[in-house]
């Protein structure tokens, strides 16, 4: 049946046309945009997901630049601590040069106060954009990743950069708890009197038919059998005379009857004693196999742990020194800190050493060697301002030979924490590097992710795009074909 009122192939043409039209915008929209999915009407899920990575790439970008000036701040830093080391190098260099006797040790002492000059220099223009890490003690924290958890949730993940503080700042004792049971001294005073052991004869009515053999010190003394006449008295006095004649420094023999007192005055050393009789102890008695080293001990505890802003005192004469731990730092750190500080105090015939003893436990040794005792106290608080790095570069003082020799012992402190810093610098910076690298990369392929799910294929669009004109002028010419139908019923009236 045909109808002049509904043109069903007109209809079916147009819907057709528009199906096509519509296909065509979509198409030509995709070549336009370069994108298949451009807004959420095209494909809400997809959509969704690349707005959430492009968030990413935008948070990743930041990160870059958060790691580049974290980059360029700790670089910086690491220069900077190479360039303190060569230069605590050099003063080491006239440090060793001032050991020698026949020197000019007030040049040599202009000179490495040129060098420490330099070195503050240094440490003062260590700086990025404000941010110095070779002063105080603050760590500095650098954005280093966004991790996006299953359930969307976000947490930011941080490079953590230790300061390392190399100035030559005293600390600040605290007035928090008190510390000073972590520290024990072994006398109220330090005096200049030596340490003694004694050798004792057996009664013996005539020594001529025995031999003696004795070493004191790595020095080795003997007697043949005749080389003595007399009791043991007599071999008594001839072995201190033997003794006093080796003119061992620090050491001397006094006789009282048939015992020898050997006394010894040397500092941090202890001396080696053995004596035989006729090749045997027996009759040769000694009541010790050394003779301690002279010095006062300040020991640290072995089980306490040193926390930041821990300091420690130790009083010697009418003059406290002070030091004040670091983050990180141990009692190790704390009792090199004490030698510098006393060193630095330039105290006439007082001299300090570092060293463990056999419990493990580290020891501040300071030994007096001047005509009058000195009097010792300790003290310790937490909660203080810690000490610099390079605390004791300022007291360095080669103008005398005591002071020669115990800025050998610091300068080596110093140089290891400088290098303990350029180090600690140097794997952080190389961290931050490969950081830099992996967001490089992860944001490339997060880009590349996105452009998968929402770039149109060019090829696939342009190839659809010629088939679709063409279906548009089929389906127009299909239109115009279906409206001229009901035209033909005008044949059925002439």
């Amino acid at each position: 049946m045909s109808s002049i009122l509904t043109n069903t192939s007109s209809m079916v043409a147009l819907q057709t046309l528009r199906s096509i039209n519509a296909n065509l915008a979509k198409t030509q929209d995709e070549i336009s945009t370069g994108k298949s999915v451009s807004s959420s009407k095209d494909n809400a899920a997809v959509w969704a997901i690349s707005k959430v990575m492009e968030a990413d790439v935008k948070g990743f970008k930041g990160i870059s630049d958060s790691l580049s000036l974290g980059s360029s701040t700790v670089a910086v830093a690491r220069q900077a601590a190479e360039t303190i080391t060569d230069l605590l190098t050099d003063i080491k260099g006239k440090i060793v040069t001032a050991q020698q006797e026949n020197v000019d040790r007030a040049k040599i002492q202009t000179d490495i106060s040129a060098l420490r000059d330099q070195i503050t220099s240094v440490t003062n223009a260590a700086q990025f954009n404000g941010q110095n890490l070779i002063k105080g003690t603050d760590a500095m924290s650098i954005l280093s990743s966004l991790d996006r958890q299953a359930g969307g949730t976000v947490n930011a993940s941080n490079i953590i950069v230790d300061r390392k503080d190399l100035s030559m700042d005293a600390g600040v004792l605290g007035t928090g708890t008190d510390l000073s049971p972590n520290a024990t001294l072994s006398a109220a005073s330090a005096t200049n009197a030596g340490n003694t052991a004694t050798l004792t004869l057996a009664a013996d009515a005539d020594v001529s038919g025995d031999a003696f053999s004795l070493t004191v010190g790595g020095a080795t003394l003997t007697f043949a059998a005749g080389s003595i006449t007399g009791d043991q008295d007599a071999a008594a006095t001839a072995i201190g005379a033997a003794v006093n004649a080796l003119g061992l420094v620090g050491v001397s023999a006094s006789v009282s009857t048939n015992v020898v007192t050997f006394t010894s005055t040397r500092a941090f050393e202890n001396v080696a004693l053995t004596a035989l009789k006729n090749g045997s102890a027996t009759g040769a008695t000694l009541s010790a196999a050394t003779i301690a080293e002279r010095a006062e001990t300040l020991t640290f505890s072995a089980s306490a742990a040193v926390n930041e802003g821990d300091g420690y005192q130790v009083t010697v004469g009418s003059t406290a020194y002070t030091y004040v731990a670091g983050k990180g730092e141990s009692f190790e750190d704390v009792a090199r800190g004490l030698k510098a500080a006393v060193d630095g105090g330039n105290i006439t015939d007082v001299s300090t050493k570092v060293a463990q003893n056999a419990s493990g436990q580290w020891v501040l040794k300071i030994d007096n060697n001047s005509a009058s005792s000195v009097a010792l106290a300790r003290a310790g608080a937490a909660g203080g301002t810690a000490s610099g790095g390079l605390f004791g570069l300022s007291g360095i003082d080669v103008k005398t030979a005591a002071g020669a020799e115990a800025a050998l012992g610091n300068i080596e402190t110093l140089i290891q924490n400088s290098i303990d810093a350029a180090a600690s610098f140097g794997s952080a910076d190389g961290r931050i590097d490969t950081q830099k690298s992996f967001i490089g990369k992860l944001t490339d392929a997060l880009k590349n992710g996105i452009g998968s799910m929402v770039d149109a294929d060019m090829e696939e669009a342009s190839a659809r795009l010629q088939a679709l004109q063409t279906q548009q002028q089929l389906g127009i010419q299909s239109l115009s074909i279906a409206n001229q139908a009901p035209q033909s019923i005008l044949a059925l009236f002439r």
